[in-house]
């Protein structure tokens, strides 16, 4: 069981493959705040919700000075199927051997319809301009928790 990160922490450096088969790296978003949020698959409704959501107040964050990534297990051609069909806006990356998950406390034992099962922990870290860990939210719910996150962040 991965240690979920606590405010304070330094944010887990990471290079992943996004949609486009490209790049990203938590570095790349040095001076920004990022909110680095973790999903369980692509295509799922859930997911869905919760980056339709994230995509719709884009506009939002940014202007507040959030940079936004979604990280899941998928592989980059299922993450460029979901960002067409969904019309999604967020930077997405895939971590199919789940190290990145791990090191951010996003994988691991959760309840699932009343029985425990290994899998993401659908999670969102805010990340500050220095790479520290604003914030650390774990098991959140995908419906309602974008409103939450600008609510709680004062934007």
């Amino acid at each position: 069981m991965s240690e979920r990160l606590q405010p304070g922490d330094t944010a887990p450096a990471f290079t992943l493959p996004d949609a486009d088969g490209g790049e990203v790296s938590l570095a790349d978003h040095k001076g920004r705040k990022v909110i680095v949020y973790f999903y369980p698959a692509a295509l799922t409704p859930g997911c869905t919700k919760q980056a339709c959501d994230f995509t719709d107040n884009l506009a939002l964050l940014a202007d507040a000075g959030y940079d936004v990534i979604g990280v899941s297990p998928d592989k980059p051609e299922k993450l460029a199927k979901f960002r067409e069909k969904e019309d999604l806006k967020v930077t997405l990356v895939g971590d199919p051997e789940k190290k990145v998950l791990e090191a951010y406390g996003a994988y691991g034992e959760k309840k699932l319809y009343g029985k425990t099962v290994t899998g993401v922990i659908r999670s969102t870290v805010v990340v500050d301009e220095d790479g520290k860990v604003e914030r650390a939210l774990y098991n959140v719910k995908a419906t309602g928790h974008v409103a939450k996150i600008i609510k709680d962040l004062g934007i």
